[in-house]
């Protein structure tokens, strides 16, 4: 497995990631790595005394923090983001709001995860806090739920809405926008704002890599269709240093974010090793009519509860990833070839999810998706369908979860419809499960034994509603 940032994953076998130069500026010399050990050496283990309440735990696993400043890049980003959401955590939990803590914490614990190993450490002395935190206040996992409608109704956009900030390419001279570049008009939103600031792209290519960072919260971006309104990069694993991270054309932090009507993309090509073309830590974000397209490691859901709409995900291997808590409806997924060449097989996977912890309230949800190859991908199945195959995923961790709920499987998904990630790795944690699944790959009989056909009222657990309540902030 490929170490690339912490989240690199795929069939490339890599060198051990090495940090760049550029990305060795924070840490001047080994005597500031042999300084970053020893405050990991002496940082307390645990609260004091014996077992601690919950909200003691979240206390101790916010004091056990290393101090952000000390970290390079981008693993500093982590840290801090993980003390936000550690507070934002400690302060739902005084209000009674024990989801959002849950979900807070849970992202907290990743971000942890991930700075560790970016530098190669042995977990940080609150990694085990916040783990601890997690295990006192979650029920059990994949407890029964209630039967609810899959989906939320409410409206996540206006069937009209005024917009904030206008951007259009510069050569448009018949539109007149305030700015040419999404990045612009994101920098000029103001930071914090309680309501949607709304930021309208014209159609046309907007070759740029984007970033929403934490402070910029509550944007939507509003393209005129897919394919028309189309931001798009081609960064990748290995150029310049970079890890799968900081490969994404978009990358959205700021809570609240929604999109709709628009392409995001990494133009990388088949050939290329992870390049994301959308990574999101945004906290109840909605995408509604988007499309995703890319290859290896196409859609990063890192952290947080996030929905996805009538989207349209296209890529080759884990082109679903990450630790969140996600929910895609009504979502058509496609598979495209890789560059293996006519001769050689293509073992493609929707799916690698990233649960590290059994108290994390994350997984990947699919409702009412449609799973199936691209023309060109079946092109290449129906001249070698042995060799042309499509898992439905695969456990990049080791509590990973993904459930597909009365999706249609197209006939290049293969029989046994999941995969192992090497040996039996995560096969006896993981849960992976099915309920109704239609079409000719819908083969249920010959799934492989450590997948589940799930009952109505565990997906319930799944719906919009249970997993990441967006019955109380979908709405517009």
């Amino acid at each position: 497995m490929p170490r690339s940032h912490g989240h690199g994953h795929g069939y490339h076998h890599q060198a051990p990631h090495q940090l760049s130069h550029r990305r060795l500026a924070p840490i001047a010399s080994a005597a500031a790595v042999l300084l970053l050990l020893a405050l990991l050496i002496l940082l307390p283990a645990a609260p004091p005394g014996g077992p601690a309440a919950p909200a003691s735990l979240l206390r101790a696993a916010i004091a056990a923090h290393p101090a952000p400043e000390s970290y390079a890049d981008p693993c500093a980003d982590h840290l801090a983001l993980s003390l936000r959401r550690l507070g934002a955590a400690a302060s739902s939990l005084e209000s009674g709001d024990l989801p959002a803590a849950l979900h807070l914490a849970s992202a907290s614990l990743q971000y942890q995860y991930d700075c560790s190993h970016l530098l190669s450490l042995p977990a940080f002395p609150s990694y085990s806090l916040t783990s601890r935190f997690l295990a006192s206040l979650t029920p059990p996992p994949l407890a029964a739920g209630t039967k609810p409608s899959p989906s939320s109704s409410a409206a996540a956009f206006l069937a009209s809405v005024r917009a904030d900030a206008t951007v259009c390419k510069a050569n448009l001279a018949a539109r007149t926008c305030d700015y040419s570049t999404v990045q612009a008009a994101i920098d000029a939103a103001p930071n914090y704002t309680a309501g949607h600031f709304v930021i309208k792209v014209a159609a046309g290519i907007y070759k740029e890599s984007v970033m929403i960072p934490y402070e910029k919260t509550n944007i939507v971006l509003v393209g005129e269709g897919m394919s028309a309104t189309l931001i798009t990069a081609s960064r990748s694993v290995g150029i310049d240093g970079l890890g799968t991270y900081d490969t994404a054309t978009v990358a959205v932090v700021g809570d609240g974010f929604r999109a709709k009507d628009i392409t995001f993309e990494n133009g990388a090509g088949a050939g290329a090793h992870q390049a994301v073309a959308f990574r999101s830590d945004s906290d109840k974000s909605v995408l509604e009519n988007v499309e995703f397209r890319g290859h290896q490691d196409t859609l990063y859901a890192r952290t947080m509860r996030q929905l996805y709409r009538r989207c349209r995900i296209v890529g080759t291997v884990d082109f679903v990833f990450g630790n969140s808590a996600a929910i895609f409806e009504e979502c058509v997924i496609r598979t495209v070839p890789r560059a293996e060449g006519a001769r050689k097989s293509a073992r493609n996977v929707v799916a690698a999810n990233g649960r590290i912890d059994p108290g994390q309230t994350t997984g990947f949800m699919f409702w009412n998706c449609t799973v199936d190859g691209s023309k060109e991908f079946l092109a290449l199945f129906r001249a070698k369908p042995g060799s042309y195959r499509l898992y439905l995923g695969r456990p990049w961790k080791e509590y990973a979860i993904t459930v597909y709920a009365r999706c249609y499987l197209g006939k290049v998904v293969r029989p046994e419809g999941w995969l192992a990630w090497r040996g039996e790795f995560a096969l006896r944690t993981l849960y992976y499960g099915e309920f109704d699944s239609r079409g000719p790959g819908a083969n249920h009989t010959a799934r492989v034994e450590w997948s589940s056909q799930a009952s109505e009222q565990l997906v319930g657990v799944y719906s919009v509603e249970n997993f990441i309540q967006g019955h109380e902030w979908i709405a517009y």
